[in-house]
């Protein structure tokens, strides 16, 4: 089954970088330019860009990330992480110990980075660590043997700042826009303590179009929350597809632009064609796209 949600993260300048990086360093994994900026349509702020990469597509394991080659514009925060569950199936030589896997992958993001966890142990975990990398993008990794993940990489959603709290209604909501959904277990904080609720999730698992993700409202307060640094970019069959989601998720709509939008939480989503790159290789695609807030797919 093609993988309908496709997160994208936001690169300064540095994703072909950054995606040759991360192949050294984790199991399975390949990346591929598959989008390049125009020689003309570009705003002003692209200029700087012209002919070079604009989307280097990631593929970890099986999971598709796209890395989009821009500015400064947009700044990537620990608010959207990407879980990796170190278990012998997903390593290339399942010899190798799953352990000496991910301490390798670990110590290779510390370079330039920052520690969000230390690697220890954890009630959940025998091993486990939380690192924001010298690109932004943070990393949970988490030694998952004797359980059997299904996913290697599955991303995580921090309710935090001015989405704090609202974990268990934005999970829920999600839910009911995409069909092979289900919610998992929901561990509630054992007690109120600012900035948490009673009703606060310490942590839930739940599934969007067939496909893994997690979730928790945070334990401490936060002066960051979602940002356009890491959007969810959604695969959608047709028109009529982009249409309801669009209704459903929109939030902000002075700020929607290229099928660009924010829901009430924050979360920052791409509503796109499954065919996207076929359109964009149609004349004056890219002027086009840019004159666009929600993607109409009869104007290319």
């Amino acid at each position: 089954m093609a993988q309908k949600i496709v997160p994208n993260l936001w690169y300064n300048a540095n994703a072909v970088e950054a995606a040759e990086f991360y192949a050294t360093l984790f199991p399975d994994t390949s990346s591929l330019v598959e989008m390049t900026y125009p020689q003309e349509g570009l705003l002003d702020f692209q200029l700087p860009f012209v002919g070079q990469p604009l989307v280097v597509a990631l593929t970890i394991a099986g999971m598709r990330l796209s890395l989009i080659n821009a500015g400064p514009e947009m700044t990537p925060n620990p608010s959207i992480s990407f879980t990796l569950n170190y278990h012998r199936k997903f390593l290339a030589d399942d010899r190798l110990p799953a352990r000496e896997a991910l301490e390798t992958a670990w110590a290779g993001l510390l370079e330039g980075g920052t520690v969000l966890m230390d690697l220890g142990t954890y009630p959940f975990s025998d091993l486990y660590g939380w690192v924001q990398d010298r690109y932004g993008i943070s990393w949970q990794l988490s030694l998952a043997e004797g359980q059997e993940p299904e996913q290697f990489l599955v991303p995580c959603l921090l309710f935090g700042g001015q989405a704090q709290n609202r974990a268990e209604e934005a999970t829920d909501f999600y839910q009911s826009l995409f069909d092979d959904s289900a919610s998992g277990q929901k561990v509630y904080y054992p007690e109120a303590v600012d900035p948490v609720l009673p009703t606060s999730l310490m942590y839930t698992d739940f599934c969007l179009a067939g496909q893994r993700f997690s979730a928790m409202d945070s334990g401490v307060p936060q002066d960051f929350s979602f940002s356009g640094g890491v959007s969810l970019e959604v695969h959608c069959r047709d028109q009529a597809e982009i249409d309801r989601l669009w209704l459903a998720l929109s939030a902000h709509p002075a700020e929607e632009q290229c099928g660009w939008l924010r829901d009430r939480f924050g979360l920052s989503w791409q509503i796109v064609p499954a065919n996207m790159e076929e359109l964009m290789e149609r004349p004056d695609a890219f002027s086009k796209l840019m004159k666009m807030g929600k993607i109409v797919i009869a104007d290319f």
